[in-house]
């Protein structure tokens, strides 16, 4: 019986991973040549740190039980096919979900950079979507703020040794919005508005994308607290060793 469930699990999980490939499409990273070389430098710079960081805890984590592969690599698999996904916003823009909250919830926030950059590098090659030059300012947005916001809010809701889905829910809608308002600051100070300045060009940014990603946020929330739900009963041994279960986070 115990077999049969994971089995439809797996299916389930894979079925929703199929269904959203199919929907792949430009996405709303930072686009090629949309930052100042300047700029560029400056929050790839400021990103590889993190980078470094993420390689070293995770190869940490890998080396110390390797069924820790398999979620990792079902974790990116998740933020590759939820950041790709193409969602109208206004003005001729888009908005995405970013998929970084399953991977901060189950490997650290540190975690979430170097998951980001290879995500980000095989959409930008692959998907032409996002970009070499602007890489290190998706990664910062998408794979540092995004992550540690996630971090900070599931610490400070969640029950230890309790049942958090509301921490998870919570933690990870806010931790995709806060991508967005790192994006919409990355955006305005690469282009300051003739009126208004960087004030003007921010609120201007933020505008747009909170139409679609405020109720993105909301959607990805729900969608991330059902899959990991899925996983506590599917995997809970390797969630074990991850130290997630409980409520927390290594």
């Amino acid at each position: 019986m115990e077999k049969k469930k994971k089995r439809i699990g797996t299916l389930a999980l894979g079925g929703f991973f199929a269904f959203s490939l199919s929907s792949i499409s430009r996405a709303m990273h930072i686009m090629e040549g949309y930052l100042p070389l300047k700029h560029a430098i400056f929050w790839g710079v400021l990103a590889l740190p993190f980078v470094i960081l993420g390689l070293k805890n995770l190869s940490k984590k890998i080396g110390q039980d390797r069924r820790m592969v398999m979620i990792l690599a079902m974790a990116g698999a998740y933020a590759f096919v939820l950041s790709a996904l193409k969602i109208p916003s206004v003005t001729g823009s888009s908005s995405h979900p970013t998929g970084m909250g399953m991977v901060t919830l189950f490997f650290g926030p540190t975690a979430g950079a170097l998951v980001g950059v290879i995500v980000l590098l095989f959409q930008a090659l692959l998907l032409a979507h996002g970009g070499l030059t602007t890489l290190g300012a998706n990664v910062f947005s998408m794979g540092v703020a995004g992550p540690f916001m996630t971090y900070f809010i599931y610490r400070l809701f969640h029950r230890k040794g309790k049942t958090n889905h509301f921490a998870i829910f919570l933690s990870v809608a806010l931790g995709d919005l806060f991508t967005y308002v790192v994006t919409s600051v990355q955006l305005a100070l690469a282009h300051p508005s003739l009126v208004g300045g960087f004030s003007g060009s921010l609120a201007k940014f933020m505008g747009i994308f909170a139409v679609t990603q405020v109720p993105l946020a909301i959607i990805e929330g729900i969608l991330t607290l059902v899959v990991i739900m899925g996983l506590e009963s599917l995997a809970k041994d390797e969630l074990t060793s991850l130290g997630y279960l409980g409520g927390d986070l290594s």
